[in-house]
């Protein structure tokens, strides 16, 4: 995803996406784990995701602050 398609969501809806790619790469460490994981970049590209949705966040409570 991209930080400009993020910006465009709320709060919430950024919480809520953060909970399910959290799930998502609790799920894809154990695909490698077991050795069933078809694509590794999908581990790099969810957890920058998580950095922007995160960074996002943060920048909008010191905004508030």
């Amino acid at each position: 995803m991209k930080a400009k398609d993020l910006r465009q969501l709320s709060s919430e809806e950024l919480e809520s996406k953060y909970e399910e790619l959290s799930e998502q790469l609790f799920k894809l460490k154990i695909q490698k784990t077991i050795g069933q994981l078809d694509n590794p970049a999908k581990l790099k590209q969810v957890k920058r995701d998580i950095a922007r949705i995160l960074t996002i966040l943060r920048e909008r409570e010191a905004k508030n602050e």
